[in-house]
């Protein structure tokens, strides 16, 4: 939503949606305002406990099969598998969601990524679409004065009708890294890399590119680290001109320098003030 700073300062209950790439400072942030009558809405951890939970324990207990031991205690329903997710812990999502490449190496087989991939997808969709319902919910269920959307990075990815649900209901922001911080991401990113999601067109064209510039004739070839290594970049540099359009078109932008001197809710409401009054 687009509003000036006076109706943003009367806004009784606000609303705000964070928008930007994983390690901007999203959770950093909504940490902070969870101690001061905030409700923590969570995009991944909807993701995994309501819309992925039951395909995240059938490849948990697709890999227990393969243990004689543990089948047939399973078959025999003797234990029994859960997921232990919480906001502070996603692996279970991060796990599943895989990465592309060899199988020797952990890799994932291309039909079986994508089928990942689409179901996240999904899962995302249905998860920002529930946040109006959780805006109400926090604050008439659980007592909570205002509201904070902690989406995921892959949320730019979506399509304009899910932003839209987004922008009426809340206000976005864009966490915009600067080139200092871009580069600690990306160089993080490449020390530890993890599972991604990637919009489908994206994927084929980069996958075309790295398979011709490795001279590998098979997915199954793939290195899944190396993959992601040389991935993130082109990624996060596609991302940003996504960000920038939705931010430029219903929410507003501040940067990861400003963001760090932010230490307690007055500091970030003044933060987004002046956000609203700079209109980006």
């Amino acid at each position: 939503m687009k509003i000036d700073v006076k109706e943003f300062k009367d806004w009784e209950n606000k609303s705000i949606t964070l928008l930007g790439m994983s390690g901007v400072g999203k959770s950093y942030l909504s940490n902070i305002l969870m101690n001061h009558d905030w409700f923590h809405y969570s995009g991944d951890y909807r993701i995994g406990t309501c819309y992925l939970d039951e395909p995240i324990l059938d490849n948990i207990k697709l890999q227990a099969m393969q243990v004689p031991f543990l089948r047939e205690l399973l078959r025999s329903d003797s234990i029994y598998i859960c997921n232990n997710i919480t906001v502070n812990n996603l692996n279970p999502v991060s796990t599943f969601l895989g990465k592309l490449g060899n199988p020797d190496s952990g890799g994932l087989p291309l039909a079986e990524f994508k089928h990942r991939q689409n179901l996240h997808r999904e899962a995302e969709i249905a998860a920002m679409n529930d946040v109006p319902e959780f805006i109400d919910k926090a604050q008439n269920i659980y007592g909570y004065k205002h509201f904070i959307n902690d989406a995921g990075g892959s949320l730019c990815e979506l399509d304009d009708e899910v932003i839209k649900v987004l922008s009426e209901n809340t206000l976005i922001l864009y966490i915009k890294a600067t080139k200092h911080d871009e580069e600690e991401l990306i160089h993080r990113a490449q020390e530890y890399p993890k599972p991604l999601y990637y919009r489908d067109a994206f994927l084929d064209e980069q996958l075309a590119v790295y398979m011709k510039e490795n001279e590998l004739p098979y997915v199954a070839m793939i290195d899944p680290d190396e993959f992601v290594r040389w991935i993130f970049p082109r990624l996060f540099r596609a991302r940003v001109p996504r960000y920038e359009a939705i931010a430029d078109k219903y929410g507003y932008t501040i940067s990861t320098e400003e963001l760090a001197k932010v230490n307690s809710e007055a500091d970030f409401l003044a933060l987004v003030e002046q956000a609203v009054a700079r209109g980006v």
